[in-house]
This record gives C-alpha cells, sequence and structure tokens, in this order.
C-alpha cells in the first residue's frame, strides 16, 4: 500500500505530465501543418454554447475528418452544422420579419428556412437586419468554399486550409451569437 507521501508525488507526477501535454499541444499547434492544430480547433469549439446533440456531433465529425485528411469532407461537415444551426438562430431571433418579407415562402417554423438554397436563406437574413452586407459576403464566402468541396471541382484543400476554414466558421458563430 502507498503511502501518504507517495500518493502526493504520483498525483503531482500525473497533474505534471497532463500539463506538458497540453504544453506540447500548444507549441505545436503554432506549426501550420501540425495535426496538433486540430487540438487548438477543439478548445474553440468546447466554447462554443446553444448547439444542439446533433450539431455538436456533426463539428465534431468534420474534426475527425481533419484527423483522417478526409479535408473536403471536414469542409462540407463543419458547413452543414453551422447551417443547421443558422437556420435555427435565424429563425428564433427573425421569425416575424422573415414571414413579413417573404411570404411567398410560406414560413411557419425554422423546418421551411430548410427548404430554401442556403444562398437564399443567407440572404433573407442580411434582409430582415441580422447582420450587415460583409457578413452576408463572408457567409456566401463559406458556402461557396464548401461547394467547391461538395462537388466536383479542382480545388483540393490542405490540412492548413481545412483547419482555416473550420477556425472561420466557429468565429462567425460565435460572432452572430454576440448578435443575438
Amino acid at each position: 500500500m502507498a503511502s501518504g507521501d507517495q500518493l502526493r508525488l504520483i498525483a503531482e507526477i500525473a497533474r505534471r505530465a497532463q500539463a506538458l501535454d497540453q504544453d506540447t499541444k500548444r507549441i505545436l499547434s503554432s506549426h501550420e501543418d501540425s495535426s496538433a492544430r486540430v487540438f487548438t480547433l477543439e478548445s474553440s469549439f468546447a466554447a462554443l454554447e446553444g448547439l444542439s446533440l446533433e450539431q455538436d456531433e456533426v463539428f465534431r465529425e468534420a474534426l475527425r475528418a481533419v484527423e483522417l485528411s478526409l479535408y473536403r469532407a471536414a469542409h462540407v461537415l463543419a458547413f452543414a452544422a453551422f447551417i443547421d444551426w443558422f437556420h435555427r438562430w435565424l429563425w428564433d431571433g427573425h421569425e416575424a420579419a422573415l414571414t413579413q418579407a417573404y411570404p411567398k415562402w410560406g414560413l411557419s417554423d425554422v423546418e421551411d428556412l430548410r427548404e430554401h438554397a442556403d444562398f437564399q436563406v443567407i440572404e433573407a437574413g442580411r434582409v430582415v437586419g441580422a447582420y450587415r452586407q460583409a457578413a452576408k459576403k463572408a457567409l456566401h464566402g463559406l458556402l461557396n468554399r464548401r461547394n467547391e468541396c461538395a462537388h466536383p471541382s479542382n480545388y483540393f484543400p490542405d490540412r492548413n486550409e481545412t483547419l482555416g476554414y473550420i477556425g472561420e466558421v466557429f468565429k462567425r458563430l460565435e460572432g452572430l451569437t454576440k448578435r443575438s
């Protein structure tokens, strides 16, 4: 049986090993091609609030896709989770304005937004005042990069581009959350 001093020593060694692991990941994540950058994204992801279980899982799948070097898939998954969150966020904060501005869409709940092209829904957010033109352009940019990955194209992002894309998705989500 270990004495109290031995147990404290073991606990201190474990604490230091965990701190060393975190410091190592932090240092490695500063290098563009390092797989440890996923760790940095995971900590950014952990700070996001208000995600459904489904959105959380799809974002986690996007991060796993990066770890497996499935960069186009990671783009598509990250945007899928984002747009699902975006529909809910837009509906919850602007339901009346959306139904008034788009009567032909026949909107009665958030699911009706999913019937329309992402490009149109992003534009609708600007029309109803959810954000300005610059944010709309940035969201359309994310959609365009997703489309390049979701459809046959000559765009083959690398790890760095993919991590940057997912990081931008997280920042846009966070920025929109702060607006509400």
